[in-house]
Protein backbone atom coordinates (compact mmCIF):
# COMPACT_ATOMS: atom_id res chain seq x y z
CA UNK A 1 0.00 0.00 0.00
CA UNK A 2 2.98 2.32 0.67
CA UNK A 3 4.37 1.91 -2.71
CA UNK A 4 0.59 2.59 -4.28
CA UNK A 5 0.39 5.39 -1.94
CA UNK A 6 4.02 6.85 -3.33
CA UNK A 7 3.20 6.76 -6.96
CA UNK A 8 0.24 8.11 -6.92
CA UNK A 9 1.48 10.78 -5.39
CA UNK A 10 4.70 11.24 -7.43
CA UNK A 11 2.38 11.23 -10.68
CA UNK A 12 0.16 14.04 -9.34
CA UNK A 13 3.30 16.50 -8.51
CA UNK A 14 5.25 15.73 -12.06
CA UNK A 15 1.25 16.16 -13.85
CA UNK A 16 0.78 18.99 -11.85
CA UNK A 17 4.45 20.45 -12.55
CA UNK A 18 3.91 19.58 -16.72
CA UNK A 19 0.44 21.54 -16.61
CA UNK A 20 2.01 24.80 -15.37
CA UNK A 21 4.78 24.35 -17.64
CA UNK A 22 2.82 24.17 -20.76
CA UNK A 23 0.83 27.23 -19.57
CA UNK A 24 3.44 29.02 -19.09
CA UNK A 25 4.36 28.14 -22.50
CA UNK A 26 0.61 28.76 -24.11
CA UNK A 27 0.92 32.06 -21.76
CA UNK A 28 4.07 33.66 -22.96
CA UNK A 29 3.34 32.91 -26.73
CA UNK A 30 2.03 36.23 -27.90
CA UNK A 31 5.34 37.69 -26.04
CA UNK A 32 7.58 35.17 -27.84
CA UNK A 33 6.14 35.71 -31.08
CA UNK A 34 7.14 39.15 -31.10
CA UNK A 35 10.02 38.88 -30.16
CA UNK A 36 11.40 35.93 -32.44
CA UNK A 37 12.63 34.50 -29.59
CA UNK A 38 9.82 31.77 -29.84
CA UNK A 39 12.38 28.62 -30.78
CA UNK A 40 14.65 29.51 -27.99
CA UNK A 41 11.97 30.06 -25.45
CA UNK A 42 10.34 26.87 -25.94
CA UNK A 43 13.57 24.97 -26.53
CA UNK A 44 14.63 25.76 -22.88
CA UNK A 45 11.19 24.62 -21.68
CA UNK A 46 11.67 21.68 -23.35
CA UNK A 47 14.81 20.94 -21.30
CA UNK A 48 13.25 21.85 -18.24
CA UNK A 49 10.16 19.49 -18.52
CA UNK A 50 12.45 16.60 -19.87
CA UNK A 51 14.82 16.98 -16.86
CA UNK A 52 11.54 16.48 -14.53
CA UNK A 53 10.44 13.79 -16.32
CA UNK A 54 14.22 12.00 -15.70
CA UNK A 55 14.11 12.61 -12.33
CA UNK A 56 10.68 11.42 -11.76
CA UNK A 57 11.67 8.31 -13.76
CA UNK A 58 15.07 7.58 -11.73
CA UNK A 59 13.35 7.59 -8.64
CA UNK A 60 10.29 5.14 -9.49
CA UNK A 61 13.33 3.21 -11.54
CA UNK A 62 11.93 -0.22 -10.63
CA UNK A 63 8.78 -0.37 -12.08
CA UNK A 64 7.49 -0.86 -15.48
CA UNK A 65 7.38 3.10 -15.85
CA UNK A 66 10.91 3.88 -15.87
CA UNK A 67 11.30 4.07 -19.67
CA UNK A 68 7.56 5.82 -20.46
CA UNK A 69 9.21 8.95 -18.45
CA UNK A 70 12.71 8.37 -19.60
CA UNK A 71 12.15 8.96 -23.09
CA UNK A 72 10.83 12.51 -22.79
CA UNK A 73 14.13 13.05 -21.74
CA UNK A 74 16.19 11.40 -23.73
CA UNK A 75 14.72 13.00 -26.67
CA UNK A 76 13.85 16.84 -25.12
CA UNK A 77 16.97 17.40 -23.48
CA UNK A 78 19.75 17.36 -26.54
CA UNK A 79 16.54 18.34 -28.95
CA UNK A 80 15.67 20.89 -26.72
CA UNK A 81 19.71 22.10 -26.16
CA UNK A 82 20.32 22.66 -29.26
CA UNK A 83 17.01 24.49 -29.82
CA UNK A 84 17.91 26.95 -27.11
CA UNK A 85 21.67 27.42 -28.25
CA UNK A 86 21.82 27.73 -32.04
CA UNK A 87 19.12 30.74 -32.35
CA UNK A 88 20.20 31.41 -35.69
CA UNK A 89 19.70 28.22 -37.16
CA UNK A 90 16.78 29.15 -38.79
CA UNK A 91 13.30 27.83 -39.21
CA UNK A 92 13.96 24.82 -40.80
CA UNK A 93 16.35 23.04 -38.76
CA UNK A 94 13.72 23.98 -35.49
CA UNK A 95 10.92 22.71 -37.78
CA UNK A 96 13.18 19.22 -37.77
CA UNK A 97 14.38 19.35 -34.58
CA UNK A 98 10.37 19.60 -32.90
CA UNK A 99 9.28 17.45 -35.72
CA UNK A 100 12.10 14.98 -34.55
CA UNK A 101 11.14 15.30 -30.65
CA UNK A 102 7.14 15.06 -31.16
CA UNK A 103 7.67 11.69 -33.32
CA UNK A 104 10.16 9.98 -30.93
CA UNK A 105 7.81 11.16 -27.56
CA UNK A 106 4.58 10.09 -29.74
CA UNK A 107 5.62 7.01 -30.83
CA UNK A 108 7.15 5.30 -27.92
CA UNK A 109 4.23 7.07 -25.70
CA UNK A 110 1.09 5.64 -27.95
CA UNK A 111 2.95 2.45 -28.70
CA UNK A 112 3.48 1.52 -24.45
CA UNK A 113 0.20 3.02 -23.68
CA UNK A 114 -1.31 0.09 -25.44
CA UNK A 115 0.89 -2.50 -25.32
CA UNK A 116 1.26 -1.80 -21.22
CA UNK A 117 -2.78 -0.66 -20.72
CA UNK A 118 -1.77 0.63 -17.31
CA UNK A 119 -4.35 2.85 -14.89
CA UNK A 120 -6.02 5.39 -17.21
CA UNK A 121 -4.11 4.59 -20.24
CA UNK A 122 -6.18 5.95 -22.36
CA UNK A 123 -5.06 9.26 -21.97
CA UNK A 124 -1.64 8.56 -22.06
CA UNK A 125 -2.33 7.29 -25.83
CA UNK A 126 -4.46 10.36 -26.27
CA UNK A 127 -1.55 12.54 -25.52
CA UNK A 128 0.98 10.67 -27.70
CA UNK A 129 -1.10 10.43 -30.49
CA UNK A 130 -1.55 14.53 -30.41
CA UNK A 131 2.08 14.35 -30.13
CA UNK A 132 2.08 12.34 -33.80
CA UNK A 133 -0.08 15.01 -35.49
CA UNK A 134 1.99 17.79 -33.90
CA UNK A 135 5.22 16.06 -35.82
CA UNK A 136 3.11 15.58 -39.08
CA UNK A 137 2.44 19.31 -38.70
CA UNK A 138 5.95 20.19 -38.55
CA UNK A 139 7.53 17.51 -41.00
CA UNK A 140 5.18 19.44 -43.41
CA UNK A 141 7.60 22.55 -43.12
CA UNK A 142 5.38 24.81 -44.41
CA UNK A 143 6.12 28.18 -45.11
CA UNK A 144 3.01 29.54 -43.52
CA UNK A 145 3.88 27.88 -40.00
CA UNK A 146 4.27 31.07 -37.88
CA UNK A 147 6.51 31.14 -34.77
CA UNK A 148 3.52 30.75 -32.52
CA UNK A 149 3.05 27.05 -33.64
CA UNK A 150 6.44 26.20 -31.63
CA UNK A 151 4.77 27.75 -28.19
CA UNK A 152 0.95 25.84 -29.18
CA UNK A 153 2.74 22.85 -29.73
CA UNK A 154 5.20 22.96 -26.90
CA UNK A 155 2.30 24.27 -24.44
CA UNK A 156 -0.36 21.45 -25.55
CA UNK A 157 2.19 18.51 -25.13
CA UNK A 158 3.04 19.63 -22.11
CA UNK A 159 -0.86 20.05 -20.51
CA UNK A 160 -1.73 16.71 -21.90
CA UNK A 161 1.30 14.69 -20.45
CA UNK A 162 0.48 16.51 -17.18
CA UNK A 163 -2.62 15.76 -17.63
CA UNK A 164 -2.39 11.81 -18.47
CA UNK A 165 0.34 11.66 -15.08
CA UNK A 166 -2.62 13.14 -13.19
CA UNK A 167 -5.20 10.92 -14.10
CA UNK A 168 -2.64 7.51 -13.85
CA UNK A 169 -2.49 9.17 -10.15
CA UNK A 170 -5.85 8.66 -9.73
CA UNK A 171 -6.02 5.23 -11.50
CA UNK A 172 -3.28 4.32 -9.16
CA UNK A 173 -5.88 5.41 -6.03
CA UNK A 174 -8.84 3.71 -7.02
CA UNK A 175 -6.68 0.40 -7.23
CA UNK A 176 -4.78 1.13 -3.65
CA UNK A 177 -8.25 1.32 -2.53
CA UNK A 178 -10.06 -1.43 -3.39
CA UNK A 179 -10.45 -4.26 -0.85
CA UNK A 180 -7.13 -6.57 -0.31
CA UNK A 181 -9.55 -9.38 -0.85
CA UNK A 182 -10.59 -8.18 -4.33
CA UNK A 183 -6.84 -7.50 -5.26
CA UNK A 184 -5.86 -11.21 -3.83
CA UNK A 185 -9.11 -12.91 -6.07
CA UNK A 186 -8.90 -11.16 -9.02
CA UNK A 187 -6.08 -12.28 -10.79
CA UNK A 188 -6.91 -12.54 -13.94
CA UNK A 189 -7.06 -8.90 -13.88
CA UNK A 190 -4.33 -8.50 -11.71
CA UNK A 191 -1.98 -10.57 -13.52
CA UNK A 192 -1.49 -8.06 -17.22
CA UNK A 193 -1.42 -5.01 -15.14
CA UNK A 194 1.68 -7.01 -12.96
CA UNK A 195 3.40 -7.84 -16.33
CA UNK A 196 3.72 -4.38 -17.23
CA UNK A 197 5.03 -3.33 -13.84
CA UNK A 198 3.03 -0.40 -13.22
CA UNK A 199 1.59 -2.75 -10.13
CA UNK A 200 3.28 -3.48 -7.38
CA UNK A 201 3.79 -7.07 -6.31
Amino acid sequence: MERFRRREVWSMRLGIALILLGTVALGTLRAADSTGASPTLFGWLLVVSGLMEAVHAFHKRSWGGFLLHLMPCVAGVPIGLLIATHPSAGGTAWMLLFASYFTVVGLFRTISAFWFKFPAWIWAAFEGIVSLLLAAVFWTDSPRLGLWVFGFSVGTSMILRGWSSIMFAQGVARLRKLPQSHRRNDKHEKRPVERSGFVPS
